[in-house]
Formats: C-alpha cells, sequence, structure tokens
C-alpha cells in the first residue's frame, strides 16, 4: 500500500467534506464525529454524490438520490436503493448491489493521507 498525502490536517474541521483527486480516483475525505473517512464520492449505485448524503449513526453515510446507505467505515451496503418507492425495484435491478470502496487514513507530520493500493 503507498500512502499519499492529500491535504493538510488543519484544513478539513470537524464535519467539513472534501472531495480530491488522489491518484486517478475521487475521493471524499470526511471528518465526522472526530473520525476521518476516505471513501469514494460516487455512490456505487448510479454514481450519485455520496459526499453530499446525510450522516447518521455516526458512521452511515447515504446517497442523496436514490436513499442508498453505505457504511463509511466498511464499505459495507446497509441499504440499498430504496427511493423512489415503487420505482427502486427497478433502480436496484439497473444496477446491482456493489459495497463503497472505502481507503485507509492517517494523519502523519500535519498532514493527511490516503492509502492507495498499488
Amino acid at each position: 500500500m503507498k500512502w499519499v498525502k492529500v491535504l493538510a490536517d488543519a484544513e478539513l474541521a470537524e464535519g467539513e467534506r472534501r472531495v480530491m483527486d488522489v491518484q486517478g480516483r475521487s475521493i471524499a475525505l470526511i471528518r465526522h464525529g472526530g473520525e476521518l473517512f476516505a471513501l469514494g464520492a460516487k455512490c456505487p449505485h448510479l454514481g450519485g454524490p455520496l459526499h453530499k448524503g446525510k450522516i447518521s449513526d455516526g458512521h452511515i453515510i447515504e446517497c442523496p438520490w436514490h436513499h442508498s446507505k453505505f457504511d463509511m467505515r466498511t464499505g459495507e451496503v446497509i441499504a440499498w436503493s430504496t427511493w423512489p418507492p415503487v420505482a427502486n425495484v427497478v433502480l436496484g435491478a439497473i444496477s446491482p448491489e456493489k459495497r463503497l470502496t472505502v481507503y485507509p487514513t492517517r494523519v502523519q507530520d500535519g498532514q493527511i493521507e490516503v492509502g492507495i493500493e498499488e
């Protein structure tokens, strides 16, 4: 794994979200509840702006488009395409359930680093 410096730690305050290009990957950095998360910025369902989603239970993010929910720590799917009612069955069939890509993070020498598989 390669650790890539992406942002000064002081530049991401509690509750802030930033989308960064990290070696060709669009990664959302989110500081929430005292934790630092790095995840794919687009929902694996239909590419919605996941970084703009609502966060609940400290680590569950919900896509603002079709309300798929993911655990930001593991990428586990909590709910897949639950909105709009009735049409969710079709939308879920269009794109089969996929985990959210998550990346390890650390802070070294005042810099946020994201772990990227080589």
